[in-house]
């Protein structure tokens, strides 16, 4: 269980990182090149990684269902808004945020795809810790 909550937290560490390249990306040109870029050498490099790891199979496409290729389309949206919105409101803060959105999210997913939600409560206080620091972080930003 601990190799997993390393690799959730370097998956954290990408994250950040790669919103940072992109930002600085999308100040020097625009936030869709920025998402084109990063989405262009992402599809290369996993393009490789399957081939060198020969971690392939045939996929026919027909079979997936269509609501699954909205992931791809929601992937490289949110590029787009991190990109755009990074230089203008800082590393931390856009992190913050898109963490408050996910958190938010998370939990109206649960709420509606659970039956029973024994959790629900501590839950709740949860999300509602972290939009408070969430509010804490932006009026410290604008003083």
């Amino acid at each position: 269980m601990t190799i997993y909550i390393f690799i959730a937290l370097f998956n954290g560490i990408c994250i950040v990182a790669s919103r940072t390249l992109n930002g600085k990306l999308a100040y020097q040109y625009n936030p869709f090149y920025s998402a084109l870029i990063n989405h262009v050498i992402g599809f290369i490099f996993l393009t490789f990684f399957i081939l060198i790891f020969k971690d392939y199979q045939s996929i026919n496409l027909t079979e997936i269902p269509l609501i699954t290729f909205v992931g791809g389309i929601i992937g490289a949206f949110f590029v787009v808004i991190n990109s755009y919105v990074l230089p203008l409101l800082g590393v931390m803060l856009t992190s913050v945020l898109a963490i408050c959105g996910q958190m938010i999210s998370s939990l109206l997913i649960d709420i509606f795809n659970s039956a029973q939600n024994h959790n629900l409560l501590l839950q709740l206080v949860g999300v509602c810790l972290i939009v408070a620091g969430v509010l804490i972080n932006f009026t410290e930003k604008n003083r």
